[in-house]
């Protein structure tokens, strides 16, 4: 059975195209194009028209992708800033009219349980608890999960998306300091107020892994291995230090965003949103007192996918 998966995300649409063979699922095309649907949503919390267009033809080329390969099912789901905006189901409707893709709406906690299910896939855990985390343009999705049992403890979406904090924080091409002290409090602010601290507490602190997807702990990966091409098979599994990190990231505010660029690893598109992405990871890190994070590649798009196997059968 050939399946398709697409995630119509807040910065970044993806695209996945693969066979399932022996329950396994095997990758024959994917891409990804940075639209940035949520620019400029903080000012009216609506899809502007520029973003729309930007989507509809991202979308339209992947329409044409699906008839290439003849997809069996396909499954296109948008999650942060689709469910928020005032206008998202007119941008729904707008989708199926013009590219005949049926896009799906699905909410913050469905999207945390679907990416679970696509990391657990793709990276080994050998602690008895781990935390996944996504960090996405309008969100970040946290969830506990039992790696043995394989059994979701809890799961989260927070107001946490690099767009949004992007946008809101950094005023300035080279960020001020008091703008990087608030976005810091900000994220720690947040995750204070919805994370579930008494299951924290619970759990000992050796006894959880961090796992970390999506665009900013891949693009961290990508830029500590030094990439000119991005490597998903060099990227997933990867272990990010803490200290790393926050060398990254002291060195990213120290540039404007064309310097950026210059950095091995770095997609353009992602030279500004990169900056909160850092921040959030850190202070996940801090949060749950842990100095290493692991890289996952895979996470909801392959989620998606092999939910269409069970929906299926």
């Amino acid at each position: 059975m050939r399946v398709a998966s697409i995630d119509i995300g807040t910065n970044t649409f993806r695209l996945l195209i693969g066979e399932f063979r022996d329950s396994k699922l095997k990758k024959l095309h994917i891409e990804r194009v940075i639209t940035r649907l949520g620019g400029g949503f903080e000012s009216g919390r609506v899809i502007t028209k520029d973003a729309m267009e930007r989507a509809i033809s991202t979308l339209k080329r992947f329409s044409s992708v699906l008839r290439e390969y003849k997809v069996d099912i396909v499954r296109a789901v948008a999650t942060s800033v689709v469910r928020e905006a005032l206008n998202g189901q007119e941008f729904v409707e707008k989708v199926k009219q013009e590219t005949g893709i049926e896009v799906e709406v699905i909410s913050g906690e469905e999207e945390a349980l679907l990416t679970v299910i696509g990391v657990l896939s793709s990276v080994n855990v050998d602690s008895r608890f781990c935390v996944i985390f996504d960090v996405g343009g309008g969100s970040t999705e946290y969830a506990c999960v039992d790696a043995k049992r394989k059994e979701v403890l809890w799961a989260k979406s927070t107001a946490l998306g690099v767009v949004h904090l992007a946008e809101r924080f950094l005023k300035t091409d080279i960020p001020l300091d008091t703008d990087i002290k608030a976005l810091c409090e900000e994220v720690k602010s947040v995750l204070s107020r919805e994370l579930p601290q008494a299951l924290k507490e619970s759990l000992e602190s050796d006894l959880i892994t961090l796992v970390g997807t999506a665009g900013t702990p891949t693009t961290l990966a990508a830029i500590e291995l030094g990439l000119e091409n991005y490597d998903p098979d060099m990227v997933n599994g990867f272990l990010l230090k803490r200290e790393r990190v926050f060398s990254i990231l002291s060195r990213l505010i120290k540039l404007p965003s064309s310097e950026r660029l210059s950095i091995k690893g770095l997609e353009r598109g992602r030279e500004d949103v990169i900056i909160p992405g850092a921040i959030i990871v850190l202070k996940t890190m801090d949060w749950f007192s842990k100095d290493t994070v692991i890289v996952s590649d895979g996470g909801l798009l392959e989620g998606i996918a092999y939910s269409m196997v069970n929906l299926s059968n």
